[in-house]
């Protein structure tokens, strides 16, 4: 009940401070949410969250699967008004990002009507990134390096197999390993991120899904973080799903976006968040970066040594070595994109695909075809997570965000995912 009502509190002020709204993009960003939910008429995917006025869904739900040329017509005019308004210098960031999200909205209606894209044309048309190319000697190089840690006789990614599976969490810890993670990633992002008073998040646990983890964010500084035991969770895992799903990540970045745009400037277009778009790679780029920030180096270690490791039942004696083997095969996360961008231009069957993942990416046979079918499923969604991470990270230490001033960090960390920047802005 307590949940209804704050939901239904928020859409009343909501729609509220919208009739109010008569700035040059209000009535743009309007009509750019009732576009995006009638897209996700055609795509069960595409509307990843939406905690705008009711009313609005339920009327593009009535309005059932609109003609995609006819949608697409409307993202153009939508475009075309965007340029064409008068503007402050103040509300350009606005018009440059609602202006990027319809250019993907259009890429989707394309998509939807046939068009077929290359992986990098895909990735730039909708994340406004193209993705970088890696050779197979770079993941070579990172591979001898990681041997010379590993113990024990066999290949490389047998013996990081061997090796990682003594770090499984047993099933009965899963839940208290994750909720002391996210107890200590809420508490560290809580010391710098002015977060909701009323923020919270409900975690279950689901199977047969093509991610470990997910955040459905739900409006009201409220999420639902499901999280997958499918497959065996390791020690790294916990603390990686509480900071990128939890804190500093997607719940802490959609609620401070709600706060910040669409409460507080009565900016509709923060109601609403299509998958494939721009926003995207922001949102996971900064949520793998979070990690990083919320637990730098040696501060990681040391709670997964002290608090963890113990709580799981492994050994706490091997945690420094754990953490290094984990930044070696860090160096090996490209190694997915390279297989995804054969995979889904057609170079290379399932098979080949997967083949490729159990030694660049060091993955289980069983990871490796959860892994194509997510290909299957999100394409070059792929990117977002490490040249999302890649770009957040460039920019952030671009301005003296590095570990060396690590409140400088946090502070430019925390602006970006309260803001409507788009990649295209920090390439700039």
């Amino acid at each position: 009940m307590r949940t209804a009502l704050l939901l239904t509190m928020l859409a009343t002020a909501m729609t509220a401070s919208l009739a109010a709204a008569t700035g040059p993009l209000d009535a743009i960003a309007r009509d750019y949410v009732a576009l995006v939910l009638a897209v996700g008429q055609h795509d069960a995917d595409y509307v990843d969250a939406y905690y705008g006025p009711p009313e609005w869904r339920a009327a593009a739900k009535a309005a059932g699967k609109r003609p995609l040329a006819e949608l697409g017509v409307e993202a153009a005019r939508l475009r075309a008004a965007g340029a064409a308004a008068a503007l402050a210098a103040a509300d350009a960031p606005r018009r440059d990002y609602l202006d990027g999200q319809l250019a993907a909205v259009a890429a989707e209606l394309d998509r939807l009507g046939g068009k077929r894209l290359s992986f990098d044309d895909e990735a730039e048309a909708f994340y406004q990134l193209r993705p970088p190319h890696h050779a197979l000697p770079e993941f070579d190089a990172a591979l001898a390096e990681l041997g010379a840690l590993l113990p024990g006789p066999g290949s490389v990614p047998e013996r990081f197999q061997a090796y990682r599976a003594r770090f499984i969490v047993p099933t009965a810890k899963v839940d208290a390993v994750f909720q002391a993670a996210i107890a200590e990633a809420r508490r560290r992002t809580q010391a710098q991120a002015a977060l909701p008073p009323s923020e919270t998040f409900t975690v279950e646990y689901v199977t047969g899904k093509t991610w470990s983890g997910y955040n459905w964010y739900q409006g009201a500084a409220r999420s639902l973080i499901q999280v997958n035991p499918d497959l065996p969770i390791y020690i790294d895992r916990a603390l990686d799903l509480a900071a990128h799903e939890g804190y500093p990540g997607h719940h802490a970045y959609n609620a401070l976006l709600e706060a910040n745009l669409a409460q507080r400037r009565g900016w509709v277009e923060f109601t609403v968040y299509p998958l494939f778009s721009p926003q995207s790679l922001i949102a996971e780029g900064s949520a793998n970066f979070g990690i990083e920030v919320a637990f730098p180096g040696e501060a990681r270690t040391r709670f997964e040594r002290e608090v963890l490791f113990p709580l799981a039942g492994l050994d706490p004696a091997e945690a420094a070595r754990y953490a290094a083997v984990r930044a070696i095969a860090k160096q090996l996360s490209f190694a997915g994109n390279e297989a995804a961008r054969d995979y889904l231009d057609g170079r290379i069957d399932r098979a080949a695909a997967e083949a490729f993942l159990v030694r660049y990416a060091l993955m289980t046979a069983a990871q490796a075809a959860q892994r194509v079918r997510f290909m299957d499923q999100y394409r070059a969604y792929v990117i977002n997570y490490n040249a999302g991470e890649a770009l957040v990270r460039a920019w952030i230490e671009g301005q003296g965000g590095t570990t060396a001033d690590p409140a400088r960090r946090w502070a430019l960390f925390i602006d970006l995912i309260s803001s409507p920047r788009l990649p295209r802005a920090l390439q700039r």
